[in-house]
């Protein structure tokens, strides 16, 4: 999502769009609490969703009463995110070309996609959208690899990652300190997606950018190995429902006022 998309954003989000909507988990309760006292979203302020995906935050930002405008360069993901929330504008675009006017937003709120665009170019450009003193949010929903059959499923996909960025390689950190922003504190929350095996398993690993972008049969090996794992783990084995178990992190940084 940068002014060249990553091949594995570009084919993948745009081949595995619809698993990406049952396939990601919710956020937690403290999210929510976040956006209204850290990136103080309220009714009168303007909020962009950059790297909004099908809109999964969107409801979230919604919440806090703010104006909320989606950013997203990925057309099938826009596609989705307009017939889910068509009274949000879904605009194209990418963190360094962000179609908005100088100085238009109080913040500027990243979920799950900060890791894709995470260059000082970037961040110029969200520094020039965002009015003196407004906000960036960063979150991500993060696999709680403590538990074994989680760390089983993430080595099941990590085989396929190659270059692709994310959060867990934390290159996304090196920007930071950034010119024009100040750290504004890092929040934690327990979080879980609930639901059946397809949904929480199979459905989250294949709307993964670059296992969408694998070839049909490189793809199904994948569902087959996630398969073969969930018969011989007995919290998975034959349950209606599971929970998976995430950590929610958080970080916030204000735009300086001069």
């Amino acid at each position: 999502m940068t002014g060249a998309i990553h091949a594995a954003a570009a084919a993948g989000f745009a081949a595995g769009a619809g698993a990406y909507v049952t396939g990601r988990p919710d956020y937690p309760p403290e999210a929510g609490q976040w956006l209204r006292d850290v990136i103080e979203l309220a009714p009168g302020k303007t909020v962009a969703d950059l790297g909004a995906g099908t809109g999964k935050f969107i409801p979230y930002l919604k919440n806090t009463g703010a104006k909320v405008v989606a950013v997203e360069p990925v057309a099938a993901m826009r596609d989705e995110l307009s017939g889910r929330h068509g009274e949000v504008a879904a605009l194209a675009g990418t963190a360094e070309a962000i179609p908005l006017p100088d100085g238009s937003l109080d913040a500027v709120v990243c979920a799950q996609a900060f890791h894709w665009f995470a260059t000082p170019a970037a961040l110029a450009e969200i520094r020039r959208v965002l009015r003196p003193g407004g906000m960036l949010g960063l979150i991500w929903n993060v696999r709680d690899e403590s538990v074994p059959w989680v760390a089983a499923v993430s080595a099941i996909t990590n085989a396929h990652e190659g270059d692709t960025p994310r959060y867990k390689g934390s290159a996304w950190r090196r920007v930071f300190p950034a010119e024009g922003f100040a750290e504004a504190g890092e929040w934690h929350a327990r979080n879980a997606h609930v639901g059946s095996v397809q949904h929480v398993i199979i459905d989250r690993t294949t709307s993964t950018s670059f296992i969408a972008a694998l070839p049909p049969e490189a793809q199904r090996a994948v569902v087959r190995q996630l398969h073969a794992l969930i018969d011989a783990t007995p919290e998975l084995a034959g349950r209606d429902e599971i929970a998976f178990p995430y950590e929610t992190a958080m970080y916030a940084f204000r735009k300086s006022v001069t």
